[in-house]
């Protein structure tokens, strides 16, 4: 006798499950060191091939070394502590930001 899955309604099959991908201690200890902690500080430290000069916020926070990225601080600088500060690095790095945006 064959009982229905509730969710689904299919018939429970005996597929094994694939093992899970585990990321070795070494690459997480290193993860952990470069991540700055603190609030909305989630992403912070994690840009390691990214210039210093490449960011618009403090301690490493809006990466703005692409467009794309320049065009992501910008929707989030009312996040930031000092947004207008984000918004001028912006805009001096790609000023083609600032005649679309005014």
């Amino acid at each position: 006798m064959y009982f229905l899955s509730l969710k689904t309604n299919k018939m429970p099959t005996n597929k094994k499950r694939k093992p899970v991908k585990k990321v070795n201690a070494i690459k997480r200890a290193s993860i952990k060191k470069s991540v700055i902690a603190g609030p909305g500080m989630s992403n912070a430290g994690k840009y390691t091939r990214v210039k210093k000069s490449d960011f618009a916020g403090p301690k490493g926070t809006y990466p703005i070394n692409t467009l794309t990225r320049a065009k992501s601080a910008l929707k989030l600088a009312h996040n930031a502590a000092n947004p207008a500060a984000i918004k001028r690095k912006v805009y001096a790095k790609y000023p083609q930001l600032k005649k679309r945006n005014a």
